[in-house]
């Protein structure tokens, strides 16, 4: 590939000091070498360049897609101001720029999702009901409509490699609690609402956003993972808007594309691996996400 680095595997260097612990779709956990395992209050959180689709990871990697991530999330925990799990990002140099040392927090099992517009899954189960996770809504939206207010639509945690289930807010109630889900749902709308005045601000339209809390030690909820990248998050270019249709993305949208285009070759029903992506497509991938973060950000990337 020319012009910027392969993709970056954290399991193939030695971090010194840590152990790896855990391996999930696209990061890497990491414990401090000296504590017994599963014991340690900190973990060493390290972003890959892989990429996944369709519950698929793909074997082709996006190089610098891992240090974009964690760069943006470090500039929304910034902006945000909400307690979150960050706790220092003194770590091994090989992982400069794509790991953070973080808390170890008693995650809630089920992922937090605010919706400002209709798209998405929630297009698709609007369509066969009128509603979202048992939220009705009015007639006539069409994809890309926006939901004012916006709405909170959990979904239960899958397996890795498995669908997540979108359920109601009873439901997610049923699973962790009436009073902790009320206080996720609340915290969920408010990092929505204020991120996407900001994101407004800077002319990219914030669709919708996944985020996950955990506990600490001390029972306080905490926003944990990653924060309002394209991986977790719906961002469309403000001027290109136009409901009734699919809107231009600022995320894998290539990736998806190339995948159930006729060039691929793949049927993604078939339950087989999809093919190594195409030179061009991991480039303009890799393109779109580092404006994603330097139009949010107004700064320079450097890998």
């Amino acid at each position: 590939m020319t012009g910027f680095s392969q993709g970056f595997d954290a399991q193939a260097v030695e971090l010194p000091g840590w152990r790896h612990a855990y391996s999930g779709k696209v990061r890497d956990l990491y414990e401090p070498a000296d504590a017994a395992p599963g014991e340690t209050e900190t973990l060493l959180v390290v972003a890959s360049d892989r990429i996944s689709a369709y519950d698929f990871v793909l074997e082709t990697e996006i190089p610098d897609k891992g240090a974009v991530l964690t760069q943006l999330s470090l500039w929304w925990f910034e902006q945000l101001q909400v307690p979150h799990h960050v706790v220092s990002l003194d770590v091994p140099e090989a992982v400069a720029g794509r790991a953070m040392v973080c808390q170890r927090l008693d995650m809630y099992e089920v992922e937090c999702i605010a919706r400002g517009y209709l798209t998405g899954s929630g297009l698709a189960e609007y369509r066969e009901s009128g509603s979202v996770t048992g939220i009705e809504l009015p007639a006539g939206l069409v994809d890309g409509s926006k939901l004012d207010p916006a709405i909170f639509t959990p979904s239960a945690k899958a397996k890795v490699g498995e669908h997540d289930e979108n359920i109601t807010f009873g439901q997610m109630a049923g699973l962790i609690g009436r009073e902790p889900a009320e206080r996720l749902r609340e915290l969920t709308l408010d990092v929505y609402t204020r991120a996407e005045a900001i994101a407004r601000e800077r002319g990219i339209i914030l669709a919708d956003t996944k985020v996950e809390f955990g506990q600490d030690a001390t029972g306080r909820i905490v926003l944990g993972d990653e924060v309002l990248t394209p991986d977790s998050s719906r961002f469309w270019d403000a001027a290109q808007y136009e409901p009734g249709r699919a809107q231009p993305s600022f995320d894998k949208q290539f990736v998806r594309d190339w995948l159930t285009g006729p060039d691929s070759g793949w049927d993604r029903h078939s339950g087989e691996a999809p093919p190594a992506l195409p030179a061009d497509v991991v480039a303009k991938t890799r393109a779109r996400y580092i404006e994603a973060y330097e139009t949010l950000t107004g700064r320079t990337f450097t890998p």
